[in-house]
């Protein structure tokens, strides 16, 4: 009477009971309720795509807060999702920076973590006053949402310039990409006297490392919480997403990787920079005039004169600074 009673209830009911994480077996549930089992695969699959759906969304919404304000940490992250309706709990914004590789731009946990065999090279730039290209290249990774997913874009930019000298786009997270365009960059525009990146694992492995080394370039690497150490790849990033990737909301990879070849030429050879007197970095870097940079540590409680940085530098850098400072 008992199986009567339980097979006598609606389906939908019956289907309700499923507890797919439950101690009993998926299959002997169905067969106790009289459940279909490829009705429940079924809902299971839609439940699963609600929820890549939603963390997408997340996703979205930090990567374009980050772009707004980089020194936002995971609280006020928790804080900025809330308002848009999103109860999301501070370790999960955590690992959904982690995934995107964002930190804030103030003292802090790194997300970016390297790997613990591969060896960890000194910040070499503090202080040092940029006045010629290919004195400093530097690099960095970022993420670009596609309405499947994110994809990886890696660029080198020369320093004084701020010319994108190359870029590469993957949908894998490994070295193989990066060593790609740093070979690409010393093909086309020879070495650098200082190379910067993060701590990534990408960065600081054997084959990427191994690249610079052979070619006799000093490595430098930002400190752990460090963001502004690497600041003008991350403005980059920025120009970068609200001139070409939130503006064209490219659709799949090709149409990326068209979008992302037509705004670099653009970025390098027509759009005017006032960091550099309005000039181009195409035309800063052929004539070795015009450009220049510096990081002034805040940090620390020490301010750095500029010394022999030509007066167009990127000042704004130490009103970064100050603000990396105090927001947390």
């Amino acid at each position: 009477m008992a199986e009567k009673k339980v097979w006598d209830q609606p389906l939908n009911e019956r289907q309700s009971w499923i507890e797919p994480d439950a101690s009993v077996p998926l299959s002997t549930q169905c067969q106790l309720l009289k459940v279909t089992r490829s009705v429940i695969y079924e809902q299971k699959k839609r439940l699963l795509k609600e929820t890549d759906k939603d963390e997408l969304v997340l996703l979205r919404l930090l990567d374009e807060e980050y772009t707004r304000h980089p020194f936002y940490g995971s609280r006020r992250m928790k804080k900025y999702l809330g308002e848009y309706g999103y109860s999301v709990n501070r370790k999960r914004v955590q690992r959904l920076m982690q995934k995107l590789g964002l930190v804030g731009m103030s003292p802090g946990p790194n997300t970016s973590k390297p790997h613990p065999q591969h060896k960890i090279y000194p910040y070499r730039l503090r202080g040092v006053d940029i006045i010629q290209p290919n004195q400093v290249w530097s690099t960095d990774i970022t993420y670009i949402r596609l309405p499947r997913g994110f994809v990886y874009l890696v660029a080198i930019i020369d320093w004084y310039s701020r010319k994108v000298l190359s870029w590469r786009l993957s949908n894998t997270m490994d070295a193989g990409f990066c060593v790609d365009c740093l070979d690409e960059a010393i093909t086309l525009y020879g070495t650098p006297a200082i190379f910067n990146s993060d701590q990534g694992s990408q960065f600081t492995s054997d084959v990427f490392t191994g690249v610079l080394l052979n070619n006799g370039i000093t490595i430098s690497m930002d400190g752990r919480g460090r963001a502004l150490d690497n600041i003008f790849v991350e403005r980059l990033w920025r120009t970068v997403k609200y001139e070409e990737v939130y503006l064209k909301q490219h659709s799949n990879m090709p149409d990326l990787l068209m979008g992302l070849t037509q705004y670099f030429q653009f970025y390098n050879q027509e759009r005017w920079h006032q960091a550099l007197d309005y000039k181009t970095p195409d035309d800063v870097y052929k004539t070795a005039k015009g450009g220049g940079a510096k990081i002034v540590d805040k940090f620390n409680g020490t301010t750095e004169t500029a010394g022999l940085v030509p007066q167009n530098w990127d000042s704004a850098i130490q009103l970064e600074c100050e603000q990396g400072s105090i927001l947390n």
